[in-house]
């Protein structure tokens, strides 16, 4: 999960963004514009974001550390212990579906917005 969280341009883009306080991101979504009827243009989202949590930031510093060609193995510990103080369950270190990290972590960070 966090590897394919690690290649989405989009989500890197927000957290670069996302790190500086008192900063409006621009969204826009071509994707969508496609899906809609083609005379429909959809106008791009505006956000100001507040200063990042700490597990936004965590998130930023996984991220940043993924991007980095140098690195070799890279150790998740500052975002799982921000995972794990939202989401009690995934302390202890037993095995948890995938798609429960993607959910806690994103409705994580998206709380601290």
């Amino acid at each position: 999960v966090l590897q394919n969280l690690s290649q989405t341009p989009v989500l890197r883009e927000l957290l670069k963004e996302a790190k500086m306080p008192s900063t409006t991101v621009k969204i826009e979504s071509p994707e969508l514009c496609m899906l809609c009827c083609f005379s429909f243009k959809q106008e791009p989202q505006l956000i100001k974001l507040d200063q990042p949590g700490p597990l936004t930031l965590a998130m930023h510093q996984f991220v940043t550390e993924m991007q980095e060609t140098k690195k070799g193995v890279v150790t998740p510990k500052e975002l799982f212990a921000q995972v794990c103080k939202k989401a009690i369950r995934f302390k202890g270190y037993q095995q948890q579906d995938s798609h429960e990290l993607l959910r806690y972590l994103l409705d994580g960070m998206r709380a601290e917005e």
